[in-house]
């Protein structure tokens, strides 16, 4: 009897070990997807979890990691059928509803205005979905309060039905119900408010980082060269690996005429290791601020290259193309 039982246990284990072979290979897959999205290689990416979603086409999460891929891509038809494939192999998920609201955003903001006005309605109703099954999404909440706070009438929007969910969002946490009414005013270019609004979201011990940092990118655009400090100091405590925290210090520094050494090696860092990523400054960004930096310091050979490698990288980019019209005449 001692034999076939050896036999059974060793079928098992041949058996067993196949499987955990096809299992890490199609982590491996997932994996090959995340790490060149976190490298900002969105094409190599695509390709990983094409693969992967062909071996698991009931993965949920290689359709999600798809869904941001083809965003960066700004490829918002296949943005929304991937992100249509999450929400159909889970449709109680939360997140996957966010994000097919926002794939269906991005796409509006990009049709005419009859697709528009279909794909706004549709929009607000997935992140109507996604708290509903999820109250605590608060990425979710904090979208359909912006579309709510932005949108006309027509496809659903109003600030009257913002104004619910900003108190709902403010009892279950401070920073998020500050940063909602904040934005909100924004949105309205109310921005005496939208700063007050800003300050208390800062000091209510925010934990989402892209909160954070989105507070920086408008103190930024306003010149507040203190609430960069603030947003720089939250961030780090919150996210100390996340190199938006140099640029957000470093334009700051420049804004206040301090420390330009402090400044220039911030920014540089950056530069290096910013990922080309929505809800991240651009490296050209850092690159115009070096150009402010140096103009300011009456270095314009420095500054006028600064400025030029920030065209290189974006064409764009208006704070470097006025400035050398400025400097160049």
């Amino acid at each position: 009897m001692v034999r076939p039982m050896k036999r059974v246990l060793a079928a098992l284990s041949i058996a067993s070990a196949v499987m955990a072979a096809a299992n890490a290979k199609q982590e491996t897959g997932l994996e090959a997807g995340r790490r060149a999205y976190e490298a900002s290689d969105y094409a190599k990416a695509i390709q990983a979890l094409q693969a992967a979603a062909a071996k698991d086409p009931q993965n949920g999460d290689v359709q999600l990691l798809l869904v941001k891929s083809y965003l960066e891509l700004q490829e918002y038809d296949p943005t929304i059928k991937s992100a249509e494939k999450a929400v159909a192999i889970d449709p109680q998920n939360s997140v996957y509803h966010e994000w097919l609201g926002r794939a269906y955003g991005e796409k509006a903001d990009h049709a005419s205005l009859f697709s528009a006005i279909s794909l706004a309605k549709k929009t607000r109703k997935e992140f109507e979905t996604a708290i509903q099954l999820d109250g605590k999404n608060f990425s979710a909440r904090q979208a359909l309060i912006e579309f709510d706070c932005s949108a006309p009438g027509i496809v659903g929007g109003g600030e009257e039905k913002a104004l619910p969910q900003i108190k709902q969002l403010a009892e279950m946490d401070a920073a998020e119900g500050h940063y909602a009414a904040g934005n909100c005013r924004r949105q309205k270019k109310d921005f005496a408010a939208a700063d007050e609004e800003f300050a208390k979201a800062l000091e209510s011990n925010p934990k989402s980082a892209m909160l954070i940092y989105d507070i920086g990118d408008y103190a930024v655009k306003r010149g507040q060269p203190e609430r960069l400090l603030a947003v720089a100091d939250r961030g780090e405590r919150v996210a100390p690996g996340d190199p938006r925290g140099k640029f957000y210090r470093g334009v700051a520094l420049v804004l206040k005429k301090e420390n330009p050494e402090e400044a220039e090696r911030l920014l540089r860092e950056y530069a290096k290791k910013a990922p080309m990523r929505s809800g991240y400054p651009r490296p050209a960004a850092a690159h115009a601020w070096l150009g402010r930096l140096f103009e300011d310091q009456n270095k314009m050979e420095e500054a006028i290259k600064e400025f030029e490698s920030a065209l290189e990288l974006d064409p764009k980019n208006k704070m470097a193309h006025e400035a050398l019209k400025r400097l160049k005449g």
